[in-house]
């Protein structure tokens, strides 16, 4: 459901808000790829379901699928590119320290549409090849600093250019488990206890998501074959014209064999044993890597301080959005 704050008034007009869209986009994907040590490549938007290279997410999303008469197969649209990533690694031969970033655009039929999600997904995803020793917790959590550096240096830019951006960020990460979330608050869902942490803190990094708590359930849902569910996270920040944690990213160190074998079992999906990717990685034909998506109309309403995605993207919405959000003077794209 979308909800207008109460006064809400953008501090761009709208032709400024075109042009600092284009900047953030340029100016983040030039220093992300500076932090991390990435090279941009294509990456397809459908793949073919039988490779296995799709993501399921949590396991219930109904991709898009259409017929190719020409090839004789069914493509589906990607819902992100996390084991494509870690193929082509392979393909191009990178090595160790070095890694890819794409642009990569989906359609998520399913989502609930409110002011932070829409059927249109676009993020940037990128992969990295790592070695043996950097599969650890503090690795993971200089990653997520040298991304939020990024951010932060973004935000910089643009407010030389928009002076008038009232944008603040905090440029410290608080890290801190699911676990230990779920033992502060027991009582309180997992997003609520996001909220509430994330209010305190500002900009923080929630690690460990995928794998049952001691309450039998999961943080949040994450699919068994990509992100090692104890070396994983989100990376949150508050937003101030909602009055809540927007996630940035989701993002980990991806399984190798061993924890791939583990969550494939705990999942109950152990069938996905014998396709291709599967077989490849549990045969150690992949690459040891890191990796995570993010969003980049997400990004885009954090640093212009918006209070819908569709004022930073082009999507179709119901009718009652359309309405809320004129009647607000909230320009969808």
């Amino acid at each position: 459901m979308t909800t207008i704050p109460e006064g809400y008034v953008s501090a761009l007009s709208l032709y400024d808000t075109q042009k600092a869209i284009g900047l953030i986009k340029n100016v983040f994907q030039v220093k992300l790829c500076a932090a991390l040590h990435l090279k941009r490549v294509t990456a397809p938007l459908f793949v073919d379901p039988a490779t296995g290279l799709n993501d399921d997410l949590n396991g219930v999303e109904r991709p898009v699928g259409f017929d190719i008469p020409a090839v004789g197969i069914d493509g589906q649209v990607v819902h992100s590119l996390a084991k494509w990533k870690r193929l082509a690694l392979k393909d191009y031969g990178f090595y160790v320290g070095n890694g890819l970033v794409t642009d990569m655009n989906a359609i998520r039929r399913d989502e609930e549409l409110d002011n932070l999600h829409s059927v249109y997904v676009d993020q940037w995803d990128w992969e990295k090849v790592i070695d043996s020793e950097s599969r650890n917790i503090g690795f993971l959590r200089e990653t997520v600093a040298r991304i939020v550096s990024a951010i932060c240096g973004t935000l910089d830019e643009l407010q030389w250019q928009l002076p008038d951006l009232p944008t603040d960020l905090c440029r410290e990460v608080t890290f801190i488990t699911a676990q230990s979330l779920e033992d502060m608050w027991p009582e309180l869902s997992p997003k609520e206890r996001e909220q509430r942490f994330t209010r305190e803190h500002k900009t923080v990094f929630i690690e460990g998501i995928g794998g049952r708590l001691k309450s039998g359930a999961p943080h949040d849902g994450r699919a068994p074959d990509y992100d090692d569910w104890e070396l994983n996270g989100d990376l949150l920040f508050w937003h101030e014209p909602l009055g809540c944690a927007l996630e940035i990213s989701s993002m980990g160190i991806r399984v190798d064999a061993e924890s791939l074998s583990r969550q494939l079992k705990e999942s109950g999906c152990e069938s996905r044993r014998e396709l291709p990717f599967h077989k490849l990685l549990l045969d150690g034909g992949l690459p040891l890597t890191i990796g995570g998506g993010i969003g980049q109309s997400r990004l885009c309403m954090l640093l212009l301080g918006k209070a819908h995605i569709g004022e930073v993207q082009a999507s179709l919405w119901d009718g009652e959005t359309r309405e809320k959000c004129r009647a607000a003077g909230v320009v969808l794209l």
